[in-house]
């Protein structure tokens, strides 16, 4: 009788095991140490943490994956004492262990500091480990194109003086007769050395001798109107008048509207479209652009980027205006609870802000919360560290407050050394 039992008992246990694998066949198992040297600004909390994130780092290291360029010990000195703070992007670690298990701790003194050595067992995700590799490539892409923006903008009123002195006229564009074949090639090579044009004129002229070659392609457009709001960009920075670079916005936004009559489902063209909403004032309109690029690729980081900006400022609106419920309401758009570690960089200001409608509807509780989300991708923010302190100080959690207020002393923000004893 106990034999049938167990027979018929083993296919279930076996299904379950089965099943329990292939759940964490993605996971790997692996034993690590940490070692760290103690700072004079250091308190045992933050050394407690640095040691746990250098276990942890390399744990994920030894699952696959060096973090490169991630991690640097810099010691740093101010009036009378010396402290070491570590800059970690921890996001990849976050990302990837799932779990972790204290083996052994212990401290002891090396010249002259606190050690703090640890050996840890830490669960490691690989699918989640890939994810947020894949989240730092597009990040650098993201930081490439800021950088060579900064180049370009050195450049841009240079030459929006120039197209302003060159002769008004009409000019005539002739081009000889090609075949249909060959005028798309042509518009090919034109738009190919638009995109490595720095000067605008001339980048405008390859584009619009592009789209006159292939009326029905979308990227000489694009390339027009990309280069028109960049006019627009810089005659603002020049603190022009609007109606000096309004015909450059209505420009822009004839040829994204054209695109997207041509490819309603081209992301590059409803970016176009949502930056000329926003240079219009319709945030409306610029946020539903955004989202639809998103929409069609959840990994455009620029639509994602100019979304939380645009989020951050409209809330931004309401809270000069009094109305916090609303600029709450606003900032959830742009703080979903599962959105990536990753992000907290770009989502600073929304969180900044959202601490300080938290804290003003007297719910200190979630400010604390929002605030420590950016000192966990960033620690040195005095930001961020002042205004939880004040936070601390308010709920009388007097160790916590110093903490943080020595950290931003540290960090040369004389406020916070005015407050110490």
């Amino acid at each position: 009788m106990n034999s049938r039992r167990v027979l018929r008992i083993l296919p279930v246990v076996a299904f379950f095991l089965l099943l329990h694998q292939q759940a964490s066949a993605s996971e790997t198992m692996v034993v690590t140490e940490g070692r760290y040297v103690m700072g004079d600004g250091d308190t045992l909390a933050r050394a407690e943490e640095q040691v746990l994130r250098l276990a942890q780092r390399r744990a994920v290291e030894e699952a696959g994956l060096y973090i490169e360029s991630t991690f640097h010990d810099i010691e740093k000195s101010s009036p009378g004492k010396s402290f070491q703070s570590s800059s970690l992007e921890i996001r990849t670690i976050a990302a990837a262990i799932t779990k972790t298990e204290l083996l052994e701790s212990r401290r002891s003194i090396e010249n002259d500091r606190p050690s703090f050595y640890i050996r840890i067992r830490a669960v490691v995700d690989l699918d989640n480990l890939q994810a947020a590799v894949r989240r730092w490539q597009s990040e650098e892409r993201l930081a490439e194109h800021f950088r060579r923006l900064q180049n370009e903008n050195a450049e841009l009123k240079a030459q929006l003086h120039e197209l302003r002195t060159a002769p008004r006229g009409v000019r005539t564009l002739t081009l000889e007769p090609l075949s249909h074949t060959k005028s798309r090639e042509q518009a090919r090579i034109l738009v190919e050395r638009s995109f490595l044009a720095h000067h605008l004129p001339q980048k405008l002229d390859l584009a619009s001798r592009a789209a006159a070659l292939d009326p029905q392609s979308v990227e000489p457009l694009i390339v027009r109107g990309q280069t028109y709001l960049r006019l627009a960009s810089a005659a603002y920075a020049n603190k022009s008048r609007q109606s000096e670079y309004s015909e450059y916005i209505d420009s822009a936004r004839m040829d994204f509207d054209r695109a997207i009559l041509i490819d309603p489902k081209n992301t590059w063209a409803l970016l176009g479209q949502g930056d000329v909403n926003t240079w219009l004032q319709r945030p409306i309109e610029a946020a539903h652009a955004f989202e639809q690029v998103l929409e069609l690729d959840p990994f455009f980081d620029l639509a994602r980027h100019r979304l939380i900006n645009l989020y951050t400022a409209e809330a931004r609106k309401l809270v000069s205006l009094k109305q916090l419920s609303p600029a709450l309401t606003v900032l959830q758009k742009c703080l979903p609870p599962q959105t990536p570690e990753s992000w907290t960089p770009y989502q600073k200001e929304a969180y900044l802000l959202r601490s300080e409608i938290y804290k003003n509807l007297n719910l200190p509780a979630q400010a604390i919360d929002d605030l420590s989300a950016i000192l966990r991708t960033d620690p040195t923010d005095r930001q961020a560290l002042l205004a939880r302190a004040a936070l601390y100080q308010e709920g009388l959690q007097g160790r916590a407050a110093k903490d943080d207020l020595e950290h931003a002393c540290m960090l040369g923000a004389t406020v916070a050394c005015e407050q110490l004893p």
